[in-house]
């Protein structure tokens, strides 16, 4: 019976992994925290279609956020990093709410290969946290620094009328740069020099495709 359990529990984290794999992928998403946001203005439907293939971009990217922390959480080899890991990945949760919510508004829908991303996110992920807590929080940091510039240009593209996908990005962009400060704060160490550069260029395929698909 003792072994049973033992075996049980040896399977716990990866039963809880596939568990939020499935409830990020298919189950409704759910925000911990209410976000503000200004009354609807009217659209054309150019605005919409443009302002929903930007926030789908940005709810991918939400998905594959997901997976990169609950990666990096399942093989994380401190309590401190995988909690802090874990907090983060139930902010961006409420990221993936608020976009699916967006998306809903604007009579559109999440990128249908969103497990694509998810999957591919949760490798890179486990893959950092293999090798250490430090480049794993690496990862962070330099995944937050992109995106907060990512979120910025989205800024810069939303229509001028839709402002409560604009206010949903602003507080993306304020969660965002604070989780990068929290990893470096956790100890975070660079990443080598080709890394930042082959993630923009995974995160250009990703936002090229999810815009459409």
């Amino acid at each position: 019976m003792i072994a049973i359990m033992s075996l049980t529990s040896a399977f716990d984290p990866a039963l809880r992994a596939i568990d939020d794999a499935l409830r990020t992928l298919f189950a409704p998403a759910h925000s911990q925290r209410q976000a503000e946001l200004p009354a609807e203005n009217p659209l054309s439907e150019q605005e919409k279609r443009h302002a929903a293939g930007l926030m789908r971009v940005n709810h991918a990217g939400e998905v594959a956020a997901q997976g990169l922390y609950r990666g990096q959480a399942l093989l994380s080899r401190g309590a401190e990093t995988r909690d802090f890991l874990q907090r983060a990945a139930a902010e961006e949760g409420d990221h993936l709410a608020w976009c699916e919510s967006r998306l809903q508004e604007l009579d559109s829908q999440p990128s249908r290969l969103n497990p694509l991303w998810y999957a591919g996110a949760f490798a890179i992920g486990a893959a950092a946290a293999v090798l250490s807590d430090r480049l794993s929080l690496g990862f962070v940091e330099e995944t937050e620094r992109q995106v907060e510039g990512h979120l910025t240009g989205h800024l810069q593209q939303l229509p001028a009328a839709d402002a409560r996908s604009r206010r949903i990005v602003e507080l993306m962009r304020e969660d965002e740069a604070g989780h990068g400060q929290a990893a470096r704060a956790h100890g975070s160490s660079a990443l080598p020099p080709p890394l930042p550069t082959l993630m923009r260029a995974a995160a250009a395929v990703m936002t090229r495709t999810a815009y459409w698909i």
